[in-house]
């Protein structure tokens, strides 16, 4: 072989030390110690039953941090989504009072949230001046209004008795809105990871000008996570709906901040091109049960919000110095 010529690595060499000090061990650190707080503050915290069935309480939302995850990688924000599944839930109760069968009425509510984030995208695309915070703000107050709209301050329910196993039934004793939280997260995991369209939307978080003029449908993609985003919500309509066994057109309020906290806690980084799917999943477990060991001593939701809100304070702080770290070894 001519010594002249040199071999590139194409990965780097794995690192013990590097290995470990990821931010996802952190969370994991965060979530043994969670736990063990949890055990010392109720006797009650340990029962197997009720870990299992607290699950059903926070993993609603959770459907919808898959999505976000592409979205803040992009740059992007979207605080929509909350009103995006009270409107997709309005809308399959209103169908389903007005006879249509009920499969249908949710097939409907899938499409609106579809439609509702198509849109968002279209707007963002079209309107490039604008971020995306500003658009999804004024979608937000359309959306939620158009909710109020259809069924006024009124609740409407009396679904099939069926309907009910989406939001309390087991599959094998496993909660089957946990078995379906980990069949999409592992299909959104598979495709920011492993496939070309998860790499384009690194890049394009990376350097946006520098991913459109390599070729990249920049435009293309983002209408595309917005999309999905919108089809999470509306999946995450049906499940809260059945779980609380009727709508008004005031649920979900506050989900895009409980989404927001525990996708940005799970190590995404607000400045795009940053983070990892497995971390997002993490920080949504950790905060879940956060709250349900809270729940159990009754402690107010206002001191869960301070809480959460130190642990998105010491994540920035933390990946900050992590940074920096990183900038000091490179000069």
């Amino acid at each position: 072989m001519d010594p002249m010529l040199r071999t590139l690595e194409t990965k780097r060499p794995f690192n013990l030390k590097s290995f470990f000090f990821q931010w996802e061990w952190l969370l994991v650190v965060f979530f043994i110690l969670i736990n063990i707080m949890n055990i010392n503050l109720s006797p009650y915290y340990l029962n197997a039953d009720n870990l299992r069935d607290a699950t059903m309480s926070f993993l609603d939302k959770a459907f919808i941090v898959l999505p976000m995850v592409f979205v803040i990688i992009l740059g992007e924000i979207d605080i929509s989504v909350g009103s995006i599944v009270a409107l997709s839930s309005v809308m399959m109760a209103d169908l389903y009072s007005m006879g249509v069968p009920m499969p249908l009425a949710m097939l409907c509510c899938l499409l609106v949230g579809t439609i509702c984030g198509m849109i968002n995208g279209l707007l963002i695309v079209k309107f490039k001046e604008l971020s995306s915070v500003i658009i999804t703000l004024a979608t937000m107050i359309i959306f939620r209004g158009i909710a109020y709209i259809i069924l006024e301050d009124q609740a409407k329910g009396q679904f099939p008795e069926w309907f009910s196993f989406f939001g309390w039934e087991y599959v094998g004793g496993v909660p089957f809105i946990l078995i379906a939280f980990i069949f999409f997260a592992i299909i959104y995991g598979l495709l920011l990871h492993k496939t070309t369209f998860g790499r384009r939307v690194y890049a394009m978080g990376n350097n946006l000008t520098a991913a459109r003029f390599s070729g990249i449908q920049v435009d293309k993609i983002k209408i595309i996570v917005f999309t999905l985003t919108g089809l999470m919500a509306g999946i995450t309509a049906i499940f809260l709906t059945s779980r609380m066994g009727s709508t008004r057109p005031n649920v979900a309020t506050g989900y895009e901040l409980d989404v927001i906290a525990m996708v940005v806690l799970g190590g995404i980084s607000t400045a795009g091109g940053k983070g990892r799917m497995i971390g997002a999943i993490i920080a949504v477990f950790l905060i879940g049960m956060l709250s349900y060991g809270l729940g159990l001593v009754n402690v107010p939701a206002q001191v869960l919000l301070i809480i959460i809100g130190l642990l998105l304070i010491v994540a920035v702080i933390l990946s900050k110095l992590k940074l920096g770290k990183r900038k000091a070894l490179k000069q």
